[in-house]
């Protein structure tokens, strides 16, 4: 593994980069500096950006409160996309501007069905054994 890399795999500035797009995104739709009545009247996160390695393409994936009007969202998102290019290469200071891509986040939608698959009692009862007296409720974390 080279000394730049995480131990994910992923370079470390290329972490450090995506963080920096994401607050700089977080801020300016928390703040309104986006004029666009879809985005003025949902709170959207920003959950996560992947940069690609040679930092000239972004995807931002993002969470609408509550998921609603997901896809009003994106779209309000991807209309605005120059201006928001524009915010973050002004902020970042790099060769190139990145081009941003939205996606929706479906990592929560993800662990909300793994959730609610562990809470299954037959999943349940697999999880519960008698070996030494020791059982294992869902929500409880193994060592």
């Amino acid at each position: 593994m080279r000394q730049t890399e995480s131990p994910e795999g992923k370079s470390v500035r290329l972490l450090r980069v995506g963080e920096q797009v994401r607050h700089i995104l977080s801020e300016v739709l928390t703040r309104g500096d986006v004029h666009d009545d879809v985005l003025a009247s949902h709170t959207v996160s920003v959950t996560e950006v992947r940069m690609s390695p040679d930092l000239k393409h972004a995807v931002v994936f993002i969470k609408s409160l509550l998921g609603q009007d997901e896809e009003a969202v994106l779209k309000a998102l991807r209309t605005n996309t120059a201006y928001l290019q524009r915010a973050v290469a002004s902020r970042v200071q790099l060769k190139y501007a990145a081009k941003l891509k939205f996606r929706a986040d479906e990592s929560f939608d993800e662990g909300g069905h793994i959730d609610k698959l562990l809470r299954d009692p037959k999943v349940a009862q697999d999880l519960t054994h008698n070996d030494d007296d020791t059982s294992v409720t869902p929500g409880d974390t193994l060592s």
